[in-house]
């Protein structure tokens, strides 16, 4: 009997060191969802102070961040990094693409984001302008256009850098102000490449910038050289 007893009642005993154990362990869980005086939980009370905070204005006159979006182009272009230079393009104006200095929205190219995100798969042959402002049309695919017309030359490593400065120009028309009135732009230069061409192979890419959505984008590209 005493054996018999004694079962029922370790389990009992069990049973109720058990139901404590739970219950403090669910009591503790619910302090951590409690409710502060108001009446929010503090999980959705933390997320909804999270909510109300904005990003600072963009400070267009801010100089050192628009170069930090310049540096993040020629990284891109530099790898040949399109994916990444696509997040960096306009998503609404795309970027227009200029071989020789002046801006015409008639012959000139314009990608979106996709097509420069895909740039390096597409091997169709496009007109990009005209040569030397009145010659031949450019025809190329899109890498043999950026390699002649976009990064010719390590910018990168560009030994004069001028915002909002066209630090160089030959017959062509300097229009990038006109073009894009509403725009800033960085231009890198390099004032020559080979000592003896006495500065005759000067070239420079001005990278032109919109504010989108409190931040610069990508709208154009405007590659400059010497001409006759």
């Amino acid at each position: 009997m005493r054996r018999t007893i004694l079962l029922p009642a370790l389990a009992l005993v069990g049973g109720l060191a058990l139901g404590t154990l739970l219950g403090s362990s669910l009591f503790s869980a619910s302090r951590g969802l409690a409710a502060p005086a108001n009446g929010v939980p503090a999980a959705l009370a933390a997320n909804s102070t999270q909510a109300l905070i904005t990003p600072e204005p963009l400070d267009t006159g801010d100089d050192a961040h628009l170069l930090e979006r310049a540096e993040s182009v020629l990284e891109s272009l530099q790898a040949e990094d399109y994916s990444s230079l696509s997040t960096l393009v306009h998503p609404d104006k795309g970027v227009t693409l200029t071989p020789f200095s002046t801006v015409s929205t008639e012959y000139d190219r314009t990608m979106s984001c996709q097509q420069v995100s895909g740039l390096s798969q597409d091997q169709e042959v496009y007109v990009w302008g005209v040569m030397d402002g009145s010659g031949p049309p450019i025809r190329s695919t899109c890498s043999d256009y950026f390699d002649r017309f976009v990064y010719n030359a390590d910018y990168a490593q560009a030994p004069e850098v001028g915002v909002d400065t066209v630090l160089m120009s030959g017959n062509a028309l300097e229009n990038v102000s006109d073009a894009y009135p509403q725009a800033r732009f960085v231009d890198y230069n390099f004032p020559g490449i080979v000592p003896e061409k006495n500065g005759y192979d000067w070239c420079s890419l001005k990278l032109v910038f919109e504010p989108w959505q409190n931040d610069w984008y990508l709208v154009g590209l405007i590659h400059s050289e010497w001409t006759t």
